[in-house]
């Protein structure tokens, strides 16, 4: 039997994989070690093959720092297991976002960090965001938040990256008000800067647009664009601005105003010139810029352009260099389409795809359960969409 701690003969041990991955994307023991919060000696070990990784929390981790999904790690033989419950952790970032006082740094016990070790969590949790490890996130974030206030000096960009990214996991769980508070706590911490705030801009319109504010959205991503306009020429750039004009444009066909979001996604696509921008949060470039066409034309009842436009920018390898999250995501939003068409077999086969690549979209999100009654409503599903929906717990019925 295959495991995390087993492996076939023929398949490279797992701290090999680790060290290939590793040295891939450019970090030294040490930077890997400190990223995941272990020693260079135990990296090594691990890496030498006299340690084991064993334990699936660890290896997802490890997995998350190194930018891939647990899979990639185990060769794809490890058993699946349902996302946990992320209710409590919910509730425990929602307290930490209700205190107002400024705790004391270490007066719960715990050693105070340092902005930069804090800056390098942050990124850590952003790593985990984009690789769709949602419960990571919630975990890290109760005490990022609560530690990042404590720091005298300027935090003003670590506030903003950790209150961002708190407004767009809960976005994703479907707690929108709460969302939208973090988001505004980040357009407070942005101070009046126009990189932070059109930063901060994003994660805004995206809980708005969660509320169904439409309007309101569209307005505060395109005052973010026109301050970012004004702005000295070294604070501009495409993936900042190209993302609020996506955001913007989804805003405006969430209003029902076609004529808005068809000039807000040809303004986006001149900015996308080919190079794909991938950072905390953004994923900007012909790609995403596409898709956006696509989730367009899906609210605007063209589901037969929506599909097409789908399937050609998936056939591209531009579509494997997004976050997992932004695959996953945009795979779940076009279930609508090909149920609109009557594929309700094409739902289902994308609903397997985005739970092969970011489980927690598919087995945490309001928006994937929905859309998954949907097809098992339609008629008879595959087995694997079967099984995804057992492991979940809905039922056709």
């Amino acid at each position: 039997m295959t495991g995390p701690g087993r492996r076939n003969s023929n398949e490279p041990p797992i701290g090999r994989r680790m060290a290939e991955l590793r040295a891939r994307r450019g970090m030294s023991q040490q930077v890997f070690a400190d990223r995941i919060r272990r020693s260079k000696s135990w990296v090594d070990k691990v890496e030498r093959g006299v340690r084991t990784l064993d334990r699936l929390s660890v290896i997802e981790t490890v997995a998350a720092a190194l930018g891939v999904a647990p899979d990639v790690l185990l060769a794809g033989r490890a058993p699946r297991e349902p996302v946990a419950d992320t209710g409590d952790d919910v509730e425990r970032l929602r307290a930490a976002l209700a205190r107002y006082d400024i705790p004391g740094p270490g007066n719960d016990g715990r050693p105070a960090p340092s902005v930069a070790q804090l800056d390098a969590q942050a990124g850590y949790a952003w790593t985990a965001y984009r690789n769709g490890h949602h419960s990571q996130v919630l975990r890290l974030l109760p005490d990022l938040l609560c530690d990042s206030r404590t720091q005298p000096g300027d935090t003003a960009d670590l506030l903003v990256r950790v209150y961002r990214l708190a407004a767009q996991v809960l976005v994703k769980l479907g707690e929108a008000d709460l969302a939208w508070l973090a988001a505004d706590r980040a357009m407070s911490a942005a101070s009046g800067d126009p990189w932070r705030a059109g930063l901060a801009a994003i994660s805004l319109a995206q809980a708005l647009r969660a509320l169904r504010r439409g309007r309101l959205a569209m307005t505060a991503a395109v005052n973010a664009v026109h301050q970012l306009d004004l702005a000295p020429s070294y604070v501009r750039g495409p993936g900042v601005a190209g993302t609020l004009l996506i955001e913007a444009a989804l805003a405006a066909a969430l209003s029902g105003d076609a004529n808005a979001a068809s000039e807000l996604t040809e303004r986006a696509s001149r900015l996308a010139d080919g190079e794909q921008c991938d950072d905390d949060g953004i994923a900007f470039g012909p790609a995403p810029a596409d898709l956006a066409r696509a989730l367009i034309a899906m609210s605007f009842g063209d589901h037969q352009l929506a599909v097409a436009i789908h399937r050609r920018v998936t056939s591209g390898n531009a579509w494997h260099l997004l976050p997992a999250e932004h695959r996953a995501a945009h795979l779940i939003d076009i279930t609508h389409a090909c149920l609109n068409l009557g594929d309700a077999r094409a739902a289902g086969r994308a609903l397997v795809a985005a739970d092969h690549i970011a489980p927690t979209e598919t087995r945490n999100r309001p928006a994937a359960r929905a859309a998954l009654t949907a097809v098992l409503r339609a008629g008879p599903t595959a087995a694997d969409v079967t099984r995804l929906a057992a492991t979940i717990g809905l039922t056709r019925h």
